[in-house]
């Protein structure tokens, strides 16, 4: 399940690439959340799986879809928009495993079960280490400004906070009902921000392929496998996994768009797998 879900999910950047010169970023992603509500509503009414329990889960449900759908994906849309590269983006977004560690050490009863340990913090920094190299070319090219560096901490707060939110007050229950919840949440707070937008879509064939893999890979697939990850592992191994997304992203451009993959860059790739093996599987003290 985490390999699936890295490959997926490595994936955004790449739809994004295809998707965004044909759409603003709010109204794709609203178009996005709407035809995943309906598929997720097709897939309950065929299988009729539980609810959430109460009023209260169905709460967190929709605070963990505004941050970890509305919030995440809204700010990095917007900042790639905005011009910010996507290995940029990716280094900013890629900084949640140690977030998450500090959170989780600074508050022990935030949900997590024990404290982050020596070696999983090593593995933290050689997984910040080997991101660095991956995406290092592109940094300081002149890309980066206010709003939309602005917009990347936005996106990383909110998938950092509701990670830690789901972990700590979301009873387990069933990922298409909780998806289904998380993405109507989503899509309350993203349509109307969409139609501020004064850009109109195009419906282009690269918008609609890249709007089709948006919904059922990295929506109905990657979204629910990070729920399902959460929902059985502990914060701070689950966010180490995104450790793994700049190099696999790295790894698709220059196989579909030739971008260059450097010797730094493939060292960076060795870091980041090393320091994810060493935050998965070392025991928590």
């Amino acid at each position: 399940m985490p390999a699936v879900f890295v490959l997926i999910w490595s994936t955004g950047f790449i739809v994004a690439r295809f998707g965004m010169p044909h759409s603003p970023p709010l109204s794709f992603l609203a178009i996005r959340y709407a035809l995943s509500v309906l598929c997720f509503g097709v897939w309950i009414a065929v299988s009729r799986p539980a609810w959430p329990r109460d009023r209260r889960q169905a709460f967190h449900l929709a605070v963990t879809g505004v941050l970890m759908h509305a919030g995440y994906l809204g700010g990095v849309w917007a900042a790639v928009k905005l011009g910010l590269g996507a290995g940029t983006i990716a280094l900013l977004v890629g900084l949640q495993p140690i977030l998450t560690a500090l959170w989780v050490t600074a508050m022990p009863a935030s949900g997590e079960a024990h404290s982050v340990t020596r070696q999983q913090w090593l593995g933290l920094m050689l997984g910040l280490g080997g991101l660095a190299l991956v995406v290092w070319r592109k940094l300081g090219a002149g890309e980066v400004g206010a709003a939309n560096l602005g917009l990347a901490i936005f996106a990383l707060l909110s998938i950092t906070t509701g990670t830690l939110y789901q972990k700590r007050f979301v009873a387990p229950c069933d990922v298409r009902t909780a998806s289904f919840v998380q993405l109507l949440a989503a899509l309350a707070v993203t349509a109307p921000l969409a139609l501020l937008e004064p850009e109109a879509v195009d419906w282009h064939p690269a918008f609609i392929g890249a709007m089709a893999w948006s919904v059922f890979a990295l929506t109905l697939g990657g979204s629910s496998l990070l729920y399902l990850l959460i929902q059985r592992g502990a914060a701070t191994k689950v966010t180490s996994l995104l450790y793994l997304v700049p190099p696999c992203t790295a790894i698709m451009a220059w196989a579909i768009f030739h971008e260059v993959l450097t010797v730094p860059m493939m060292l960076g790739m060795v870091l980041t797998a090393a320091g994810v093996a060493l935050v998965a599987r070392t025991p928590t003290a």
